[in-house]
């Protein structure tokens, strides 16, 4: 960050202040399913980025969809095969690397899609690669769950973020479930912990998100994590 200060007064001055903090500033992205992920999500995290000052970020999971690999029916019309749906996954992902090249990425049940199937077929952990090294991103650490302030990051399978928070009395924020964004307060006698879900970047009209398509609405969104304290919900505007 630059020396440069602006001249600011009142509220403008104190939210200028807080972002210039000494304190961890987390943006957290939420589930892309690449290479479905929805046209102008990268520019809205990286706009969120800029505008919190943040210096972290945590990919929520689920950053690759895997379709034609998927448990769910496969679209037997669809417009690529396995071997161009993961060569064009890797062809998005690497503008987000470029954009966010260091990160840490909780691992979601649809990245982890093809080490199931490797199980099915009793394939040893030892012939699969890293995520890292499929999609091409050497310095994006992952893993299934992070702490940062005493905050955990997960992928979110087990549940919804208010109901995880209170169950480990910790605060949450998870992806997974693509129609919920929001943050709740849990607060007790001696602690308390807050329950959020980030939202997500899918875009909803792809075949790949057909066995959704009569739900609801995902909410196309991000979070940012201040100092473990604050969270804030950034939903994009379409």
């Amino acid at each position: 960050m630059s020396d440069y200060r602006p001249r600011l007064k009142g509220n403008k001055k104190k939210a200028y202040l807080n972002l210039c903090k000494d304190e961890s500033r987390v943006l957290v992205i939420g589930d892309l399913h690449e290479p479905f992920c929805l046209d102008g999500y990268l520019e809205h995290c990286k706009d969120v980025y800029s505008k919190y000052n943040c210096n972290r970020v945590v990919f929520i999971g689920d950053c690759i969809d895997n379709h034609f690999s998927s448990y769910h029916e496969v679209e037997i019309s669809a417009d690529y095969t396995a071997k161009t749906e993961l060569d064009f996954a890797i062809k998005k992902i690497a503008k987000w690397y470029k954009a966010f090249p260091k990160a840490d990425v909780t691992i979601g049940n649809h990245d982890r899609l093809i080490m199931r199937k490797s199980q099915t077929s009793s394939i040893p952990k030892k012939w699969i690669k890293a995520y890292k090294d499929v999609l091409e991103t050497p310095e994006w650490n992952f893993v299934d769950r992070v702490v940062i302030d005493n905050v955990q990051y997960i992928h979110g399978e087990a549940g919804t973020a208010r109901t995880k928070c209170r169950a480990d009395m910790q605060s949450t924020i998870q992806g997974h479930l693509h129609t919920q964004c929001y943050t709740e307060w849990y607060v007790g006698q001696n602690f308390k912990v807050f329950g959020s879900q980030v939202g997500c970047g899918i875009d909803a009209t792809s075949y790949s998100m057909a066995y959704a398509k009569r739900g609801k609405k995902p909410a196309i969104a991000c979070a940012v994590v201040l100092g473990g304290h604050t969270v804030i919900n950034e939903l994009m505007e379409l």
